[in-house]
């Protein structure tokens, strides 16, 4: 066989192993926005920014120059509304929706029995898992970017667009301001997707998704208390939760760069060390139901 026969036959090979792969990503997203549960769950993440900003409507003014900055910029700009609702939502909310996705991603397949069929055809272990974990990250992009977009448009239609003066007291247009709430949003999933593979890790430990949300949930809580005591200070740059609020800086003038690079390098490092050790376990797991 000449050498451009074996290209020829090599990319044949590829191709259909990239079109599977394409396939089984498909399912997975069919799979995870196709359930009712998860499906709640997106509305119960859209409430939040609705109930923020009906609340603030609907609150009495107050004069007395008392009141928290971050209220009055919502009723100066809508857009803050979406802001808002991220800062309230990453701390429970969007963690506990990745935690739940992550933790059916191999726990899930084990209790139901579809696991050993699934590997009983010719699907890689690894190839399995990349899918696995590039849903999740699929997930952790859409359900950030849902807040954002429902806060976005619930806070215009009450409190209007225009400018955006942003934390350094800079005033930026409409279409500059909306690109920065995107920006942020997707440095706040890249966050929740570093967690989505601690949670993928964690799925493959357990045949009960239940008890891998839990734990992953428990991890992401621990975090935030190891973050707020001030003697494990030498510990908190290395917290998987320690970055997220770092979403701040993209709304200075100009962007503070250093906060948000750290917090997307720790990201990245969470998720390969994580889906590594996610692989390691389940490329030698004996498959059992």
């Amino acid at each position: 066989m000449s050498v451009a026969e074996s290209a020829i036959g090599g990319a044949s090979v590829v191709r259909p192993h990239r079109r599977a792969s394409l396939r089984f990503l498909g399912s997975e997203l069919r799979l995870i926005f196709g359930r009712r549960r998860n499906l709640a769950g997106m509305a119960v993440l859209a409430s939040v920014p609705i109930l923020l900003a009906v609340a603030v409507k609907v609150s009495t003014p107050r004069d007395d120059g008392r009141g928290p900055d971050f209220l009055s910029a919502i009723t100066g700009n809508g857009l803050f509304v979406a802001l808002a609702s991220l800062s309230i939502e990453l701390g429970l909310f969007l963690p506990l929706a990745v935690a739940a996705i992550s933790a059916d991603a191999v726990a899930g397949e084990a209790n139901i029995g579809t696991l050993r069929y699934l590997l009983t055809i010719p699907v890689q272990r690894t190839r399995l898992l990349a899918v696995k974990y590039a849903a999740i990250v699929i997930f952790t992009v859409i359900a950030t970017l849902w807040v954002s977009f429902v806060g976005c448009v619930i806070g215009v239609a009450l409190f209007g667009g225009g400018p955006m003066t942003l934390l350094s007291g800079t005033q930026i247009g409409f279409g500059d301001a909306l690109w920065r709430v995107v920006l942020a949003s997707l440095y706040l999933a890249a966050g929740f997707a570093a967690l989505g593979a601690v949670g993928l890790f964690v799925s493959t430990l357990t045949e009960q998704p239940i008890g891998a949300t839990i734990a992953i949930v428990v991890i992401n809580v621990a975090s935030f208390i190891a973050d707020s005591i001030p003697q494990l200070g030498w510990l908190h740059p290395w917290l998987i939760t320690h970055w997220w609020m770092s979403f701040g800086d993209l709304l200075r003038d100009p962007i503070s760069w250093d906060g948000p690079l750290r917090g997307l390098t720790l990201a990245l490092g969470y998720a390969v060390v994580f889906w590594l050790a996610a692989w390691a376990r389940f490329a030698g797991k004996d498959v059992t139901s």
